[in-house]
C-alpha cells in the first residue's frame, strides 16, 4: 500500500489533480472562516454554546452543521455549505419521475444531464435565498443595532453567493481533480468536526478507575475507538454488498464464426439508496417538534399537557421517536429505490443486448424477477440504515458520552465519509492501474461505493 502512495507522485497527472483538489478543499475551509457583515459573532457563539442541542431549533442547526461543515457559532458566508444544491437536485430528480419532459432529458445521455444540470443551479439559487433568509431571521437579535433589516439583506447576499460559489469549486473538481466534488465538500465539513471531537473527549478523559460524572474512564475511550473502527468496517462492508444476478448473452454467428456466449453478472448493490433515506426521515422526523414548539408560542396552549407529551415522545433519546424513524428509514429506503431502481428499463435493456437472466423469459418476467429480488435485499439494507442511525443515540445514553461525540459512531455523517472515501480511493486506483502500476491492495481491485 505504501508503494501505491509513492507511485500517486510518480504520475504528474495524477499528482496535479490531487493537489488541486487538495487547494480547492483548503480554499472552502478558508472561506469557512470569513463571517457574514454587520452581526455580533461574539453574542452568536456564547449563544450558541449553551443552546438546547434537544430543542426543535438545536436539532434544525445540528443537522445542517453537518452539510454546511462546522458550527453555526461563525455564522460564515459559507454557513449554508452545499445543502441548497443537493436539495434542488433531489427536487429535480424526483420531479424527472413525475414530469415526462424531464424523464425524457434524462434519457438523452450526456446532453440532457448537462440541461438539468443548468435547471439544478437555476434552482439553487432561489432556495439559498429561502434557507438564507431563515437563518438570518433567526440571528436577526444579533445585528448590530439599527441594522436588522440591512443586515438581513447583506447576509442573504452574502450567503447565497458563498453557496454558489462553493457549487463552481465542485464542478471545478469534478473536471479538473478527481472525486465527485460535491461529495468532497460535504465530505470535508464532515471530517472537519472531528478534531473537535478527539478534543472533547481528551479533555473530559479521566485514566483513573471510578471516573466522576461527565468524564469518559479508560473504558468508555476504548469502547468508542473499538466502536468506531467496527462501525466504519461494517459501513465498508454493506456499502459494498452486493447480490449478483448471472447473466447469460445470446450467442450469434457472423459469418463463419460464433460471438457471444459470455456469461457475466448484474450486480444489484444492497444498500441501493445510499445515504437518502436517512436524510428523508430526519428531515421529516424535525417536523412534529417544529410544529409544537410553534403551538406552544401560542398563548395558553404553552401549559398544555398533550404538547409536553407529543413534545417528550418525539425527544431524540425517546422510545417512540427511535421507532418512527426507523418505520420513515424503512419507507424512505424502499421508497428511494422505487424511484431510482426501474426494473422494465433494465429487463429491456438486457433483451435489446441480447442478454438474459438463465432460466428466465427476457421480458415481463425478467423484470418481475429483479423487482423481487431488489425488494427482498433492500429489507436488509434498510434495516443497516436504521441501525446505524440509532447507534449514536444508544450510545449517548447507555455510555453517558455527548451525542455530538456519538455521533461519528453512525448516522448520515459516517455513511457520507465512508461512500465518498471508497469512490475516491477507486478512482485513484483507477488512474494507477491504468498506467500498468499496482492499486493499494494485492489481491484485487477496491470497489467503489458507486461501482
Amino acid at each position: 500500500m505504501l508503494g501505491a502512495f509513492v507511485n500517486i507522485f510518480k504520475i504528474p497527472d495524477l499528482r496535479n489533480k490531487i493537489l488541486f483538489t487538495i487547494g480547492l478543499l483548503c480554499i472552502y475551509r478558508v472561506g469557512y472562516h470569513i463571517p457574514v457583515p454587520a452581526y455580533d459573532h461574539a453574542d452568536i457563539s456564547k449563544a450558541t454554546q449553551n443552546r438546547d442541542t434537544e430543542s426543535p431549533i438545536g436539532r434544525v442547526t445540528e443537522y445542517l452543521q453537518m452539510f454546511s461543515g462546522g458550527r453555526m457559532d461563525r455564522s460564515s458566508i459559507f454557513g449554508l455549505g452545499i445543502m441548497p444544491y443537493i436539495s434542488a437536485s433531489i427536487i429535480l430528480m424526483l420531479c424527472g419521475e413525475i414530469f415526462p419532459a424531464l424523464k425524457k432529458l434524462k434519457q438523452e445521455g450526456q446532453a440532457g444531464y448537462r440541461k438539468i444540470q443548468e435547471y439544478t443551479r437555476y434552482l439553487t439559487v432561489p432556495l439559498c435565498i429561502l434557507q438564507a433568509w431563515m437563518m438570518l431571521r433567526v440571528m436577526s437579535q444579533y445585528a448590530f443595532a439599527g441594522m436588522t433589516g440591512r443586515a438581513i439583506l447583506v447576509g442573504v447576499i452574502a450567503m447565497t453567493a458563498g453557496t454558489i460559489f462553493l457549487m463552481w469549486l465542485g464542478e471545478q473538481i469534478d473536471q479538473f481533480g478527481i472525486g465527485n466534488g460535491i461529495s468532497l465538500i460535504i465530505m470535508a465539513g464532515i471530517i472537519s468536526r472531528m478534531p473537535w471531537a478527539v478534543k472533547f473527549v481528551w479533555d473530559n478523559a479521566e485514566f483513573t478507575a471510578g471516573a466522576s460524572a461527565g468524564s469518559y474512564g479508560p473504558g468508555t475511550i476504548l469502547f468508542l475507538i473499538v466502536a468506531f473502527v467496527f462501525v466504519i468496517a461494517g459501513s465498508i462492508l454493506i456499502t459494498q454488498g452486493q447480490r449478483r444476478i448471472p447473466i447469460q448473452q445470446a450467442k450469434q454467428m457472423r459469418g463463419h464464426k460464433m460471438y457471444g456466449g459470455q456469461r457475466h453478472y448484474l450486480p444489484l448493490r444492497v444498500n441501493h439508496g445510499g445515504v437518502m433515506p436517512i436524510i428523508f426521515a430526519s428531515s421529516f422526523m424535525m417536523f412534529p417538534m417544529l410544529l409544537v414548539d410553534y403551538v406552544g408560542r401560542i398563548p395558553g396552549l404553552s401549559d398544555s399537557g398533550i404538547l409536553m407529551k407529543i413534545a417528550g415522545a418525539f425527544r431524540s433519546d425517546a422510545y417512540v421517536y427511535n421507532i418512527v424513524f426507523i418505520a420513515m428509514i424503512y419507507l424512505f429506503a424502499y421508497f428511494w429505490t422505487t424511484v431510482q431502481f426501474q426494473p422494465k428499463d433494465m429487463a429491456k435493456n438486457l433483451r435489446d443486448h441480447g442478454s438474459f437472466i438463465p432460466g428466465l423469459r427476457p421480458g415481463h418476467r425478467t423484470a418481475e424477477y429483479l423487482e423481487t429480488v431488489m425488494i427482498r435485499i433492500t429489507y436488509y439494507g434498510a434495516a443497516f440504515l436504521a441501525l446505524i442511525s440509532v447507534v449514536p443515540s444508544l450510545v449517548s445514553q447507555l455510555m453517558g458520552v455527548d451525542y455530538r461525540v456519538a455521533n461519528f459512531l453512525g448516522g448520515t455523517g459516517l455513511l457520507i465519509v465512508v461512500s465518498v472515501s471508497l469512490d475516491l480511493v477507486q478512482k485513484i486506483e483507477a488512474n494507477l492501474v491504468m498506467r500498468n502500476y499496482e492499486g493499494f491492495i494485492e489481491s484485487g481491485r477496491i470497489k467503489g461505493a458507486y461501482a
